[in-house]
Protein backbone atom coordinates (compact mmCIF):
# COMPACT_ATOMS: atom_id res chain seq x y z
CA UNK A 1 0.00 0.00 0.00
CA UNK A 2 1.40 3.48 -0.86
CA UNK A 3 2.51 5.48 2.14
CA UNK A 4 0.11 8.30 1.30
CA UNK A 5 -2.78 5.82 1.53
CA UNK A 6 -1.60 4.67 4.94
CA UNK A 7 -1.32 8.30 6.03
CA UNK A 8 -4.81 9.01 4.73
CA UNK A 9 -6.27 6.08 6.67
CA UNK A 10 -4.44 7.05 9.86
CA UNK A 11 -5.45 10.71 9.71
CA UNK A 12 -9.04 9.81 8.82
CA UNK A 13 -9.14 7.73 12.00
CA UNK A 14 -7.71 10.73 13.87
CA UNK A 15 -10.50 12.89 12.46
CA UNK A 16 -13.11 10.30 13.51
CA UNK A 17 -11.77 10.44 17.09
CA UNK A 18 -12.20 14.22 17.01
CA UNK A 19 -15.77 13.68 15.84
CA UNK A 20 -16.31 11.26 18.72
CA UNK A 21 -15.08 13.89 21.17
CA UNK A 22 -17.28 16.54 19.59
CA UNK A 23 -20.25 14.17 19.84
CA UNK A 24 -20.12 14.54 23.62
CA UNK A 25 -22.26 17.64 23.15
CA UNK A 26 -25.07 15.47 21.78
CA UNK A 27 -25.24 13.12 24.75
CA UNK A 28 -24.10 14.99 27.83
CA UNK A 29 -26.68 16.96 29.75
CA UNK A 30 -23.97 18.57 31.84
CA UNK A 31 -20.56 19.49 30.50
CA UNK A 32 -17.52 17.84 32.17
CA UNK A 33 -15.98 19.68 35.06
CA UNK A 34 -13.02 21.96 34.49
CA UNK A 35 -10.88 19.53 36.49
CA UNK A 36 -11.78 16.65 34.16
CA UNK A 37 -11.17 18.83 31.13
CA UNK A 38 -7.71 19.79 32.43
CA UNK A 39 -6.89 16.13 33.04
CA UNK A 40 -7.85 15.18 29.48
CA UNK A 41 -5.70 17.94 28.03
CA UNK A 42 -2.76 16.99 30.26
CA UNK A 43 -3.10 13.32 29.26
CA UNK A 44 -3.07 14.32 25.59
CA UNK A 45 0.00 16.48 26.20
CA UNK A 46 1.88 13.62 27.81
CA UNK A 47 1.08 11.37 24.86
CA UNK A 48 2.24 13.98 22.35
CA UNK A 49 5.52 14.71 24.14
CA UNK A 50 6.39 11.00 24.22
CA UNK A 51 5.47 10.60 20.54
CA UNK A 52 7.56 13.66 19.66
CA UNK A 53 10.64 12.26 21.39
CA UNK A 54 10.56 8.54 20.61
CA UNK A 55 8.69 8.51 17.29
CA UNK A 56 10.04 11.70 15.68
CA UNK A 57 13.18 13.24 17.24
CA UNK A 58 15.09 10.04 17.95
CA UNK A 59 14.37 8.58 14.46
CA UNK A 60 15.38 11.94 12.94
CA UNK A 61 18.77 11.76 14.67
CA UNK A 62 19.25 8.12 13.72
CA UNK A 63 18.50 8.81 10.05
CA UNK A 64 20.67 11.94 9.90
CA UNK A 65 23.60 10.00 11.39
CA UNK A 66 23.51 7.68 8.38
CA UNK A 67 22.84 10.25 5.66
CA UNK A 68 24.71 13.51 6.16
CA UNK A 69 27.62 15.43 7.60
CA UNK A 70 25.50 17.63 9.88
CA UNK A 71 25.57 16.42 13.50
CA UNK A 72 22.36 14.47 14.29
CA UNK A 73 21.64 16.60 17.34
CA UNK A 74 21.85 19.76 15.21
CA UNK A 75 19.35 18.31 12.74
CA UNK A 76 16.92 17.50 15.56
CA UNK A 77 17.30 20.91 17.26
CA UNK A 78 17.17 23.04 14.10
CA UNK A 79 14.33 21.02 12.55
CA UNK A 80 12.26 21.18 15.73
CA UNK A 81 12.89 24.92 16.06
CA UNK A 82 11.74 25.39 12.47
CA UNK A 83 8.51 23.55 13.26
CA UNK A 84 8.02 25.62 16.39
CA UNK A 85 8.58 28.91 14.55
CA UNK A 86 6.24 27.83 11.75
CA UNK A 87 3.37 27.09 14.12
CA UNK A 88 4.09 30.24 16.11
CA UNK A 89 3.76 32.18 12.85
CA UNK A 90 0.44 30.46 12.16
CA UNK A 91 -0.78 31.56 15.60
CA UNK A 92 0.29 35.15 14.97
CA UNK A 93 -1.52 35.16 11.63
CA UNK A 94 -4.61 33.80 13.33
CA UNK A 95 -4.49 36.57 15.94
CA UNK A 96 -4.49 39.19 13.20
CA UNK A 97 -7.39 37.59 11.34
CA UNK A 98 -9.70 37.21 14.33
CA UNK A 99 -10.41 39.79 17.00
CA UNK A 100 -11.49 38.68 20.45
CA UNK A 101 -14.96 39.83 21.38
CA UNK A 102 -17.99 38.00 22.69
CA UNK A 103 -17.84 34.57 24.28
CA UNK A 104 -19.09 33.03 21.04
CA UNK A 105 -16.36 34.78 19.05
CA UNK A 106 -13.75 33.59 21.51
CA UNK A 107 -14.92 29.99 21.16
CA UNK A 108 -14.92 30.32 17.38
CA UNK A 109 -11.34 31.54 17.63
CA UNK A 110 -10.53 28.44 19.68
CA UNK A 111 -12.04 26.31 16.90
CA UNK A 112 -9.89 28.05 14.28
CA UNK A 113 -6.84 27.67 16.49
CA UNK A 114 -7.38 23.92 16.84
CA UNK A 115 -8.05 23.66 13.10
CA UNK A 116 -4.77 25.42 12.30
CA UNK A 117 -2.94 23.15 14.74
CA UNK A 118 -4.48 20.05 13.19
CA UNK A 119 -2.87 20.71 9.81
CA UNK A 120 0.73 20.31 11.05
CA UNK A 121 -0.44 17.41 13.20
CA UNK A 122 -1.68 15.75 10.01
CA UNK A 123 1.65 16.61 8.39
CA UNK A 124 3.43 14.92 11.31
CA UNK A 125 1.51 11.70 10.72
CA UNK A 126 2.10 11.91 6.95
CA UNK A 127 5.82 12.51 7.42
CA UNK A 128 6.08 9.52 9.75
CA UNK A 129 4.42 7.22 7.20
CA UNK A 130 6.33 8.74 4.31
CA UNK A 131 9.57 7.88 6.13
CA UNK A 132 8.91 4.13 6.00
CA UNK A 133 10.39 3.23 2.57
CA UNK A 134 13.75 4.95 3.20
CA UNK A 135 14.26 3.71 6.74
CA UNK A 136 16.91 1.11 7.67
CA UNK A 137 14.26 -0.89 9.52
CA UNK A 138 10.90 -0.47 7.77
CA UNK A 139 9.05 -2.51 10.36
CA UNK A 140 10.28 -0.24 13.14
CA UNK A 141 9.48 2.83 11.02
CA UNK A 142 5.93 1.60 10.50
CA UNK A 143 5.56 1.04 14.24
CA UNK A 144 6.83 4.57 14.88
CA UNK A 145 4.33 6.00 12.39
CA UNK A 146 1.50 4.12 14.07
CA UNK A 147 2.67 5.49 17.42
CA UNK A 148 2.54 9.06 16.10
CA UNK A 149 -0.93 8.50 14.64
CA UNK A 150 -2.08 6.95 17.93
CA UNK A 151 -0.78 9.91 19.92
CA UNK A 152 -2.50 12.39 17.63
CA UNK A 153 -5.75 10.41 17.76
CA UNK A 154 -5.78 10.20 21.57
CA UNK A 155 -5.31 13.93 22.00
CA UNK A 156 -7.95 14.66 19.34
CA UNK A 157 -10.77 13.38 21.55
CA UNK A 158 -10.52 16.12 24.18
CA UNK A 159 -9.86 18.65 21.41
CA UNK A 160 -13.18 17.79 19.76
CA UNK A 161 -14.96 18.20 23.08
CA UNK A 162 -12.99 21.39 23.77
CA UNK A 163 -14.58 22.95 20.67
CA UNK A 164 -18.15 21.62 20.77
CA UNK A 165 -18.90 21.96 24.50
CA UNK A 166 -17.92 25.65 24.87
CA UNK A 167 -19.84 26.49 21.69
CA UNK A 168 -22.90 24.85 23.20
CA UNK A 169 -22.44 26.84 26.41
CA UNK A 170 -22.16 30.02 24.30
CA UNK A 171 -25.58 29.41 22.75
CA UNK A 172 -25.01 27.32 19.63
CA UNK A 173 -27.38 24.43 18.97
CA UNK A 174 -26.19 20.89 19.68
CA UNK A 175 -26.07 20.05 15.97
CA UNK A 176 -24.06 23.14 15.06
CA UNK A 177 -21.71 22.66 18.01
CA UNK A 178 -21.03 19.07 16.92
CA UNK A 179 -20.55 20.06 13.27
CA UNK A 180 -18.02 22.76 14.14
CA UNK A 181 -16.26 20.51 16.65
CA UNK A 182 -15.66 17.67 14.23
CA UNK A 183 -14.85 19.94 11.30
CA UNK A 184 -11.83 21.30 13.17
CA UNK A 185 -9.97 18.07 12.26
CA UNK A 186 -11.02 17.78 8.62
CA UNK A 187 -7.68 19.28 7.59
CA UNK A 188 -5.75 16.38 9.14
CA UNK A 189 -6.27 13.93 6.24
CA UNK A 190 -5.13 16.67 3.85
CA UNK A 191 -2.02 17.29 5.94
CA UNK A 192 -1.35 13.55 6.19
CA UNK A 193 -1.42 13.00 2.43
CA UNK A 194 0.70 16.11 1.76
CA UNK A 195 3.28 15.10 4.36
CA UNK A 196 3.65 11.57 2.98
CA UNK A 197 3.93 12.80 -0.64
CA UNK A 198 6.47 15.50 0.19
CA UNK A 199 8.72 13.14 2.13
CA UNK A 200 8.49 10.54 -0.63
CA UNK A 201 9.52 13.14 -3.21
CA UNK A 202 12.42 14.59 -1.19
CA UNK A 203 14.09 11.75 0.68
CA UNK A 204 17.08 13.85 1.77
CA UNK A 205 14.75 16.06 3.80
CA UNK A 206 13.36 13.13 5.80
CA UNK A 207 15.27 13.70 9.09
CA UNK A 208 14.49 17.41 8.95
CA UNK A 209 10.82 16.66 8.28
CA UNK A 210 10.56 14.38 11.29
CA UNK A 211 12.16 17.00 13.55
CA UNK A 212 9.94 19.71 12.05
CA UNK A 213 6.84 17.67 12.89
CA UNK A 214 8.14 17.17 16.44
CA UNK A 215 8.55 20.92 16.87
CA UNK A 216 4.96 21.50 15.79
CA UNK A 217 3.65 18.92 18.24
CA UNK A 218 5.74 20.22 21.14
CA UNK A 219 4.52 23.78 20.66
CA UNK A 220 0.93 22.55 20.81
CA UNK A 221 1.75 20.82 24.11
CA UNK A 222 3.56 23.65 25.82
CA UNK A 223 1.33 26.45 24.59
CA UNK A 224 -2.15 24.93 24.44
CA UNK A 225 -2.25 21.86 26.67
CA UNK A 226 0.11 22.17 29.62
CA UNK A 227 -0.84 25.75 30.65
CA UNK A 228 -4.26 24.35 31.58
CA UNK A 229 -2.61 22.49 34.46
CA UNK A 230 -2.13 25.67 36.47
CA UNK A 231 -5.81 26.67 36.37
CA UNK A 232 -6.67 24.44 39.29
CA UNK A 233 -3.90 25.68 41.56
CA UNK A 234 -0.80 23.93 42.82
CA UNK A 235 -2.77 21.71 45.20
CA UNK A 236 -4.55 19.82 42.41
CA UNK A 237 -2.33 16.92 41.35
CA UNK A 238 -4.94 15.08 39.28
CA UNK A 239 -4.24 16.76 35.89
CA UNK A 240 -0.46 16.53 36.45
CA UNK A 241 -0.74 12.80 37.15
CA UNK A 242 -2.90 12.38 34.05
CA UNK A 243 -0.13 14.02 31.99
CA UNK A 244 2.48 11.67 33.40
CA UNK A 245 0.24 8.66 32.72
CA UNK A 246 -0.21 9.79 29.12
CA UNK A 247 3.55 10.16 28.68
CA UNK A 248 4.34 6.76 30.18
CA UNK A 249 1.56 5.05 28.22
CA UNK A 250 2.83 6.42 24.91
CA UNK A 251 6.43 5.58 25.80
CA UNK A 252 5.42 2.04 26.68
CA UNK A 253 3.40 1.57 23.51
CA UNK A 254 6.27 2.87 21.40
CA UNK A 255 8.80 0.58 23.03
CA UNK A 256 6.49 -2.43 22.74
CA UNK A 257 6.02 -1.90 19.01
CA UNK A 258 9.78 -2.12 18.55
Amino acid sequence: MPTWCMALIATTIAWSVTAAGAAAVLFLKNTPSERTHRALLAFAGGVMVAASVWSLLIPAMELSADRGSIPPTAVAVLGAMAGTIFLWGVDKLQDKLISKGTALQSHQMLMLSITLHNLPEGLAVGVAFGAIPGSPDEKAAFAAAVSVALGISIQNFPEGAAVSLPLRRAGCSKARSFFLGQSSALVEPLGGVLGALLVSAVRAALPWSLAFAAGCMLLVCFKELFPALSDGGSADYFPAVAGIVGFLLMMGLDRLTF
